[in-house]
């Protein structure tokens, strides 16, 4: 969530993980992006082939600084109140790019992801449609202080799950899909818009508050 509330629209970054070209992420990335336009929210749909960045290494942030590519991604995360991240799964687990693209925003001071609403989607050719790679990737973003959302969508046998048009071919999935995306944005409204509503919130690790009550929406 942005530190100071914006009369306008909420703002999402939804981010298609993949580097390939024509990777079925990138896809389901702009059909959430147009879910949630459709929605009212006001929508920055990016590829992480826009966030070039090398390997991360403590050296190279000593000697040069954080490099250019984490930068310009810690810029689109400040501006928004959510983001929405579309990543496949490699060997069961997170793609490097996508956890060497967060240890190295992670890096920046203030932190972006901390106290940031994040929906996990993924497309994979296999039968469980990327889910395990969403798992392992809550945990970074979580130990962040990301707040993500507890309903997570993958979209299984995705190189035969989109018409040509860009919608997903099954209906029960665009419409699970549909909810899941409305719903995710309710939470971010209410937490964003409503902040006088005093809730509890669960502790991060390293999460040092003054108040076991917080201007948090509860999980």
């Amino acid at each position: 969530m942005a530190t100071d509330a914006h009369p306008g629209p909420l703002r999402v970054l939804v981010l298609g993980a993949s580097a390939r070209s024509g990777s079925t992420n990138a896809r389901l990335a702009s059909l959430v992006a147009g879910m949630m336009a459709d929605a009212g929210a006001e929508v920055d749909l990016a590829s992480m082939r826009e966030f070039d960045m090398p390997l991360y290494d403590g050296d190279r942030e000593t000697e040069h600084g954080i490099p250019d590519g984490a930068l310009a991604l810690r810029d689109r995360l400040e501006w928004c109140d959510a983001f929405a991240l579309s990543s496949p799964e490699y060997n069961a687990s997170v793609p490097g790019v996508v956890k060497n693209a967060i240890d190295w925003v992670s890096r920046v001071r203030p932190q972006p992801f901390k106290t940031k609403h994040a929906l996990l989607l993924s497309a994979s050719p296999s039968l469980v449609g990327g889910n395990r790679g969403l798992w392992a990737l809550r945990v970074p973003l979580e130990h962040l202080g990301t707040r993500v959302y507890p309903d997570m969508f993958s979209l299984p046998a995705a190189h035969q799950g989109f018409t040509e048009d860009g919608q997903l071919t099954d209906a029960g999935l665009q419409q699970r899909l549909r909810e899941t995306v409305r719903a995710f944005l309710s939470l971010v409204e209410a937490d964003a818009r409503y902040v006088c509503l005093q809730r509890r919130w669960y502790e991060f690790l390293g999460d040092r508050t003054e108040s076991s009550v917080t201007q948090r929406a509860e999980d």
